[in-house]
């Protein structure tokens, strides 16, 4: 059974972005809203001179580079998994090896 959408605006960087989401996502999606709108709003202070165009720009790449990061991290913990799997293997067999 499909879940029942809604219809929402969101205001990033001083436009009006309609969507149709299942209620569950709202919460989410406004707060991704608020914090693009938080980052554009510090780089449209840090460089006045700039358009609000280049304030999105740089908020989406500190986004991006912040994903990133988080990616390496996950694959780095997924290779970390693996070794502790294996040492618990070897582990094992050096046990099994000492008890013959």
């Amino acid at each position: 059974m499909e879940e029942e959408k809604i219809s929402i605006k969101v205001n990033v960087a001083d436009r009006s972005y309609p969507f149709r989401i299942t209620a569950n996502n709202e919460e989410s999606i406004r707060a991704a809203a608020r914090r693009i709108n938080e980052q554009v709003a510090k780089y449209r202070q840090l460089y006045t001179d700039r358009d609000v165009q280049d304030a999105l720009s740089m908020a989406a790449l500190q986004f991006i580079i912040k994903l990133i990061e988080l990616e390496k991290q996950e694959d780095l913990g997924r290779v970390v998994e693996k070794f502790e799997a294996l040492d618990r293997q070897l582990e094992e067999y050096l046990c099994a090896v000492e008890e013959k």
